[in-house]
């Protein structure tokens, strides 16, 4: 893994202030007047999923310019390690709100489907996008592009905090069981979207409409992409078992070329950990679209993304304790920094 990786808990704090302080310049401009907005009314093929999205922005850019230039002080507070008693509880609940919101209540689906159609994205970059489009502006316009800038300062907070106070209460021997749990619901619960998929490609209306199946028949490569996301969830079930596995700690014989070496913990966390997060904003997604009865397949298994991203999240900071990942140097305090040497 790159060796800046390794001291995240040294730079964690400072980048998610640098983060902070230039939204909320950008809300500042916004709510002067600024052009750009990018939660502003737009029409329908350049709007996002968000929750802001339609929102004026002389109510929701004060908000940001304000969150933005106090999450900037307090996120080098945290850098520094500042703060006890009730103040650290404060800059806690403050930084795990700033991660919160801006990683998982903000975003849409546009995450998920970065990751899991990025090779494609790339592709379309060189040879064009099929369809009506004109290019990857029309699939990565700005409104878009800004959900991906917010859940990147979300991450930001979250390894902000985490360097700040990190959870001691844990032991390998707990975060095994615990952990081993956590997989089960993470593979569970992508089920009902796999079964639906599946069921769709073969010609079975299951939790649809038969008009709408027809629809998505005659519509080239709709029913495939649903086949394609149920074997891609299929294929990250087994991957997620590797969480509580010994071949998800040493290269398997299969893996001839590294058979028998330890597997680095980074190559499992950091790919888990990002489709964890991109997972529970598209199942929120899913959850304030509602149920439609006569065609709870389209959503209703994308609710359960949300349990599915917060259970792989967890699997996944299991695996990191049991890997030795709790051992990383914290960010000192600065009452314990003594004069140099």
């Amino acid at each position: 893994m790159l060796r800046w990786w390794r001291h995240w808990p040294t730079w964690a704090g400072y980048a998610a202030a640098v983060w902070s302080a230039v939204y909320g310049a950008l809300g500042v401009f916004w709510a002067l007047g600024g052009g750009g907005f990018p939660f502003a009314p737009v029409a329908g093929d350049r709007a996002s999923g968000s929750i802001l999205e339609g929102s004026r922005a002389g109510v929701v850019a004060p908000v940001m310019a304000v969150a933005g230039l106090v999450g900037a002080v307090v996120a080098v507070a945290m850098a520094r390690g500042w703060g006890r008693g009730r103040a650290r509880t404060v800059m806690l609940v403050f930084g795990w709100t700033m991660a919160a919101t801006l990683a998982l209540a903000i975003p849409d689906y546009t995450l998920l489907m970065l990751v899991a159609f990025a090779p494609l994205l790339l592709v379309f970059a060189f040879t064009g996008v099929p369809g009506p489009q004109d290019g990857i502006g029309d699939i990565l316009y700005w409104h878009r592009v800004n959900l991906i800038i917010l859940f990147l300062g979300g991450l930001l907070w979250a390894l902000a905090a985490l360097a700040y106070h990190r959870p001691r209460w844990t032991t390998p021997e707990a975060a095994r069981r615990w952990g081993r749990w956590a997989v089960y619901v993470a593979c569970a619960a992508p089920v009902p979207y796999e079964i639906t998929r599946i069921a769709w490609y073969f010609g079975v209306p299951l939790g649809i409409p038969e008009d709408f199946l027809l629809m998505m028949r005659q519509t080239p490569g709709m029913l495939e992409v649903g086949l394609g996301g149920a074997i891609g969830s299929i294929g990250g079930c087994v991957l997620t078992h590797g969480l509580v596995s010994r071949w998800g700690e040493v290269y398997p014989r299969w893996v001839w070329f590294r058979a028998g070496e330890r597997v680095p913990p980074a190559l499992a966390v950091v790919p888990a950990s990002v489709v964890a997060v991109v997972l529970v904003p598209a199942g929120l997604m899913n959850v304030r679209l509602g149920v439609d009865p006569a065609s709870w397949g389209v959503n209703v298994p994308g609710m359960l993304w949300t349990v599915w991203g917060l259970a792989l999240g967890v699997a996944a900071w299991a695996y990191a304790l049991r890997r030795g990942w709790r051992s990383v140097t914290t960010v000192p305090r600065m009452s314990q920094v003594g004069p140099s040497a």
